[in-house]
């Protein structure tokens, strides 16, 4: 390599290069390292009743927003039938039939 750009772009990518198998390698000796029974998360009473709680509030705001949603969809659909009064009094005055896309003949 005549180049010493070239030269240290090499040194950095081998360097990195080992750091990086370096880490791996810790990582998998960690792990192997743990036993089993100490890898998983033990939640405590105390916990468990607060995700219940948590839970049950999601659920609630849930059922909120849907009946906040359709109150929208409600007053949306009053102020387009308000802005098209004549579209809506002819829909009104349609035969049962006839708004339901089937026409009497």
């Amino acid at each position: 390599m005549d180049d010493p750009a070239k030269a240290i772009v090499a040194i950095s990518m081998f360097g990195s290069l080992a750091y990086s198998v370096r880490a791996i390698a810790n990582a998998v000796v960690q792990y192997r390292r743990t036993p089993a029974g100490r890898g998983g998360v033990e939640l405590s009473s105390a916990a468990d009743d607060r995700l219940a709680r948590l839970e049950h509030a999601v659920d609630a705001i849930a059922v909120e927003v849907e009946r906040i949603s359709e109150g929208q969809r409600f007053t949306t659909r009053l102020l387009s039938e308000r802005a098209r009064p004549g579209e809506a009094a002819e829909s009104a005055a349609a035969k049962p039939s006839e708004r339901n896309g089937i026409r009497a003949n």
